[in-house]
C-alpha cells in the first residue's frame, strides 16, 4: 500500500513538473497582472506613515543592511556629492575649465551626477533666501569636454532671469535629488535615498510594525509612480488652469511634483510634459519616443505593459539599480516573461526565426530593436538613452516622423544603406504583411 501511494504521489509531482513547465513564464506574475486597479486620485500611503517625519539613510541602515548595501553601491546614492567631504566626487578636469565660467571648484559644494553628465551647485542668496545656483559649464563625461549649461533655457525659460547666477536650484532640481525636499523643501539628504521610494520613516523607525509605503506591494499602475515622480519630464501642476501662465510663476515655477510622497496620488501633483502624436517637441520626437533624458514614464505609459500592469521594478532592481542602459542584462531580463511560441511572444519558434539575425549578433538582442537610442543626456552627446515605448518603429515610421535615421534600430547598425532599403528588407521578410503600420499624414509606403 505504501508503496503504491508513493507511486501515486511521484506521478502527482512529475505531471504537475511538466504543466509547470509547459505554462507561460508569465504564470508568477498572473495575480500583478489581473488584480483590480484602484484608482489614479486614490492616497495608498498608510495611514500610520501619514504625518511622519523624514528621519534619513542611516536610520534605515540599522536594520536593513543588505539593502542599504546594495543602493550604496548605486549611483542614486551618489547623485548628489558633497565635494568638501569626497573630493573623488568630482570627475571634471577644472584644469580645463574655460576661462569665462562662473564658478570655481573651491566654490562649488556638490556635485550633480557622474554617469553621463556632471554639474556643480555654488551656494548663493537668491530672492532673499539661502540657496544653490548651478555654474554656467558642466562636465560632458561622454565626450569629456565642458559644455556650456544654461538651465533657464528648458520649458520655464518665461519663468527665470536668463542668468546662472540668480537662478535656484531650490524650485528645479532639488526636489528630485535631494530625499525629503520634494516634500518638505528641506534638503534633509544630499542622495536619493530610501525615504525617496518609501516616503517619510520616523513612525515605522520608531515601531518596525507601524507600516511604511512599499511600492512593491500594491497596485501595479501605482508602483510605478515612485519612479515617475522623477522620470517623467512634467510642467508645473499650476499650470494646469488656464488662469496660470509661465511668466505669472515668475521665479517660483517647480520643475518637480511639489509636495508629493510615495504612495500619495501623483496625478495630483504632477502634470506631464505635453505630447501629441504626430508633433515633434524640445522633448520628444513626433512618435513619442524621447529627445532628452528621464523621460521614461512619459513613454512607458504608451505602452501595453504599462496598461497590463508591468512596473518598472519587473525589469529593475530598485536597490541594486541593475539592468540599466550600461548594464544590460541583456535577453534573459526580457526572456524572463517572454518564450517562443508562447502567446505573449515572440511567436516564432526560435531567436533567429523572430530577428532574421544571427542568435549571437547585436542584431538579436531585443533592447536593440525594442529599445533604441533615440535621445542624448546633453545636446552635445551621443544618442545613449534607450527608449521605454518598446514596440518596434520602422523605417518608414522614422522617416515619416522626421526623425534622424540614427533613432532607426535598423539604420543604427546598417548604416551603409538607406530607411527607404531597410524598409523593404522587412517587406522581403514578410513583417509587414498583416501588421497596421501607423503613419502621419504624407507618410510614404
Amino acid at each position: 500500500m505504501k508503496k503504491i501511494l508513493a507511486i501515486c504521489i511521484l506521478l502527482v509531482v512529475v505531471i504537475a513538473g511538466i504543466i509547470w513547465m509547459n505554462l507561460p513564464k508569465i504564470t508568477p506574475y498572473y495575480t500583478q497582472l489581473t488584480t483590480v486597479r484602484v484608482g489614479l486620485n486614490l492616497d495608498l500611503q498608510p495611514r500610520e506613515q501619514q504625518g511622519a517625519h523624514f528621519v534619513g539613510s542611516q536610520t534605515c541602515k540599522k536594520c536593513h543592511k543588505s539593502e542599504a548595501h546594495a543602493w550604496e553601491d548605486s549611483l542614486h546614492s551618489k547623485m548628489i556629492q558633497n565635494i568638501q567631504q569626497d573630493p573623488s566626487a568630482v570627475v571634471a578636469d577644472f584644469s580645463q575649465l574655460p576661462k569665462d565660467a562662473d564658478f570655481t571648484l573651491a566654490q562649488a559644494v556638490y556635485t550633480v551626477g557622474s554617469k553621463f553628465k556632471q554639474r556643480y551647485m555654488v551656494p548663493a542668496t537668491i530672492n532673499g533666501k539661502e540657496d544653490f545656483r548651478l555654474g554656467n559649464y558642466q562636465w560632458n563625461v561622454e565626450t569629456r569636454q565642458w559644455q556650456t549649461y544654461r538651465p533657464y533655457d528648458d520649458w520655464y525659460k518665461e519663468s527665470y532671469p536668463h542668468d546662472n547666477k540668480a537662478f535656484p536650484t531650490s524650485n528645479t532640481c532639488d526636489g528630485c535629488h535631494f530625499t525629503g525636499y520634494m516634500a518638505t523643501a528641506e534638503r534633509i539628504e544630499p542622495s536619493i535615498s530610501c525615504e525617496s521610494c518609501h516616503g517619510p520613516g520616523s513612525q515605522h523607525a520608531k515601531d518596525p510594525d507601524n507600516d511604511i509605503f512599499k511600492a512593491s506591494l500594491t497596485d501595479p499602475i501605482r508602483t510605478n509612480e515612485v519612479c515617475f515622480q522623477c522620470h517623467m519630464r512634467n510642467r508645473d501642476k499650476r499650470i494646469e488652469t488656464q488662469r496660470i501662465r509661465m511668466k505669472d510663476l515668475w521665479m517660483d515655477a517647480t520643475d518637480f511634483p511639489d509636495g508629493y510622497e510615495p504612495g500619495k496620488p501623483l496625478i495630483s501633483y504632477k502634470l506631464p510634459a505635453p505630447f501629441a502624436l504626430g508633433e515633434e517637441t524640445e522633448e520628444f520626437w513626433a512618435n513619442g519616443a524621447a529627445k532628452k533624458n528621464r523621460t521614461q514614464g512619459n513613454e512607458y505609459i504608451h505602452d501595453s505593459m504599462y496598461r497590463h500592469g508591468i512596473t518598472c521594478i519587473n525589469c529593475h532592481d530598485p536597490h541594486k539599480l541593475t539592468n540599466t542602459a550600461q548594464t544590460s542584462e541583456g535577453n534573459d531580463a526580457c526572456m524572463k516573461c517572454h518564450t517562443f511560441g508562447s502567446i505573449i511572444g515572440p511567436h516564432q519558434g526560435t531567436l533567429e526565426e523572430h530577428t532574421h539575425h544571427e542568435a549571437d549578433s547585436k542584431g538579436s538582442l531585443c533592447i536593440e530593436c525594442h529599445m533604441p537610442k533615440t535621445a542624448k543626456h546633453t545636446s552635445r552627446s551621443p544618442f545613449t538613452v534607450r527608449s521605454h515605448l518598446f514596440s518596434f518603429t520602422y523605417p518608414a515610421q522614422t522617416k515619416a516622423y522626421g526623425m534622424p535615421a540614427e533613432t532607426n534600430a535598423c539604420f543604427s547598425c546598417h548604416t551603409d544603406k538607406t530607411l527607404e532599403t531597410l524598409q523593404n528588407d522587412l517587406k522581403d521578410w514578410g513583417k509587414l504583411e498583416w501588421e497596421k503600420l501607423e503613419l502621419p499624414p504624407n507618410g510614404f509606403d
